[in-house]
């Protein structure tokens, strides 16, 4: 879901490590990834809160809002932000386990 949405890739994997297994997904040129893990012992149910959020800004306008569009065909769903910053510039989304995803079209800057 992940990868469609944002057009990323599976950059790797691990299976049965000390309980643990989870795949890591994101762009291969990228300076980033998310990782996803689960642990078989521990079984954990999602308990996303509304400011449980992953924020990505991408800057071009035409890749945001193809960006946005993908999130909708692979099965986010659209939420109107807690937070009223995020509407100002971006659009949030919620996958299947409830967490949320800003995409924000905008250059980040550090500060």
């Amino acid at each position: 879901m992940y990868c469609l949405g944002l057009n990323w890739m599976r950059l790797g994997g691990f299976e049965q490590h000390e309980g643990f297994s989870g795949v890591m997904v994101g762009d291969p040129e990228g300076s980033y990834h998310l990782e996803l893990v689960t642990c078989e012992h521990h079984p954990i149910s999602p308990s996303p809160t509304v400011e449980d959020l992953l924020v990505f800004y991408v800057p071009d306008r035409n890749d945001w809002e193809e960006c946005c569009e993908r999130m909708i065909l692979v099965g986010f769903i659209e939420i109107e932000p807690f937070n009223p910053y995020w509407k100002r510039g971006g659009r949030t989304f919620q996958d299947h386990d409830g967490y949320g995803l800003v995409l924000y079209n905008s250059e980040w800057k550090l500060t």
